[in-house]
């Protein structure tokens, strides 16, 4: 699906771009996909000397306005803080986890190397001081005629923070929609996340000019709920998602890491991301295997109705020697432990696109997935797919990649050759037209 069909001008109308979740990221030491995004397009709307595009931001006294440069200056202080240039040599998270695969086993659960929070405070401090308690201008000085862009879905639950846009019919309103999950299956979500989404996808419909969408799921999913809502004629963009050029061109594997089989998954320790099936092979693994077992590499922080999983991690004495679980790790450093990699795992149960499998497939790592329909749609047949409820099935997919001179690796790393590249030129490319042609 294609909103455009002809030829649509340049953007001309300045934008006023939505940057409320990203001041607060801050509080997060590493980005998540939709955190990627929605600072893509911040950068995008953002950068750039004499613009004349604007900022939005939440502040104690609700949606002001901001300078361009003034938060394009706190996005590439957050940049620094989430450590998106360091060399993987430099990020202490990296050097321990490296010593991680070579140290005894802990006396308590699985290996657990994090980046310290100490130096959070500081930079939550300078994103406060620097946007919760700022005046900026009224949004009644928005520019007439702009287009207000929100890509992260956050806060349109809040009434308060979009209302100023019911009386300014002159701004048009594009969102990005990354998924309808919290609606679909609000048994992964925290209790109050269904009655949020719910309430923003309202408003989104309501407001929008157009809507983004990473996935033709997605597109399909608010198709059906825009006409639930009276709106069957809005008009949705497919913007497939691309990877930060440092999966790209980032550094290579680490030569400390060379001949190691090990494993990686990547993405926040919740319900929905299937952590407990891994941790069931690998208990499997460890039991048939000993001391030979691949290592497993968990990168993400820790997340919400994980008891079980944490229990594992912390307390299964079999997983001990075999699982490192990594938080705050820096992205040129993810970059380098992915090319290194035997496979990255996706055992998700659910994803509006899953920017992490992409990232691995640039990386160069061959992927086992879940057969979802979002990673058929997004890598047809260049992952390996597994059901994300067949245990037994991830069990041998990983032994079989743990085999010396691996065919069903081979074959995983020659399929990988046609995943589809999504560049961050072309995705822009294609949400400046969508808003054009709006």
């Amino acid at each position: 699906m294609q909103a455009l069909r002809r030829p649509v001008p340049a953007l001309t109308a300045a934008a006023v771009y939505d940057v409320t979740r990203l001041v607060t990221r801050a509080l997060n030491r590493t980005p998540n996909g939709i955190d990627r995004v929605d600072f893509a397009l911040a950068r995008h709307f953002l950068e750039g000397p004499d613009n004349a595009n604007v900022a939005l931001a939440c502040a104690a006294l609700g949606p002001r306005l901001a300078h361009a440069a003034d938060a394009f200056g706190t996005l590439v202080d957050i940049e620094t803080f989430w450590n998106e240039l360091v060399d993987p040599g430099a990020d202490p998270v990296f050097e321990a986890l490296i010593r991680a695969f070579d140290a005894p086993p802990s006396t308590g659960g699985a290996a657990r190397v994090k980046r310290s929070g100490l130096d959070v405070v500081g930079e939550n401090w300078r994103a406060m001081r620097r946007w919760a308690f700022r005046l900026g201008r009224a949004t009644r000085q928005a520019p007439q005629g702009a287009v207000y862009v929100n890509a992260s879905q956050f806060p349109l639950d809040k009434d308060w923070h979009i209302r100023w846009l019911r009386g300014r019919p002159d701004v048009k309103s594009v969102f990005f929609v990354h998924d309808l999950l919290p609606l679909d299956a609000p048994e992964f979500f925290r209790p109050a996340e269904q009655g949020k989404h719910l309430r923003a996808m309202r408003n989104i419909v309501s407001l929008a000019a157009g809507v983004i969408v990473g996935s033709e799921a997605v597109a399909r999913r608010v198709r059906a709920f825009a006409a639930e809502q009276g709106r069957a004629d809005l008009p949705l963009c497919l913007a497939g998602l691309p990877v930060a050029p440092v999966f790209l061109n980032g550094p290579p594997a680490d030569p400390r890491l060379a001949g190691r089989a090990y494993f990686v998954c990547c993405g926040t320790i919740e319900p929905r991301k299937n952590h407990m099936t891994l941790l069931g092979v690998w208990r499997d693994l460890a039991e048939r295997l000993g001391p030979a077992s691949p290592k497993l590499v968990l990168v993400g922080k820790r997340g919400w109705h994980n008891e079980n999983v944490l229990d594992l991690l912390e307390r299964c004495a079999a997983l001990r020697p075999h699982v490192i679980e990594a938080s705050g790790l820096s992205t040129p450093a993810l970059r380098s432990l992915l090319a290194g990699a035997t496979a990255a795992l996706a055992p998700s149960f659910g994803e509006g696109f899953g920017l992490p499998v992409a990232e691995a497939a640039a990386c160069g790592a061959p992927v086992i997935a879940s057969d979802i329909e979002t990673f058929r749609e997004i890598a047809d047949d260049s992952l390996d797919y597994v059901d994300p409820l067949d245990g037994l099935g991830w069990r041998d997919a990983i032994l079989a990649y743990c085999e010396p001179g691996s065919c069903r690796r081979a074959e995983a790393m020659v399929r990988l050759a046609e995943f589809p590249r999504r560049e961050v030129a072309g995705f822009l490319r294609t949400v400046d037209d969508f808003i054009a042609g709006l």
